[in-house]
């Protein structure tokens, strides 16, 4: 098992506060955290934007720890 060098951003698990990178998504630049994982998905729960929470599946790979 490799560990991250200090600096690096480490692994995506659930819990992990991230930021949305991706420009053509709506949600570009919005923050959250992750609720579950499944495959190369995960489920990214959003409270801040609405007086509603929202929770999206999108793409591990346009996700950024923040």
């Amino acid at each position: 098992m490799t560990y991250p060098k200090l600096g690096e951003p480490g692994p995506i698990l659930p819990g992990t506060q991230i930021v949305v990178r991706d420009p053509t998504s709506i949600y570009n630049g919005y923050e959250g955290f992750i609720q579950r994982i499944s495959d190369d998905k995960a489920a990214v729960f959003f409270d801040d934007y609405s007086p509603w929470e929202k929770l999206v599946t999108m793409s591990i790979k346009i996700l950024e720890k923040k």
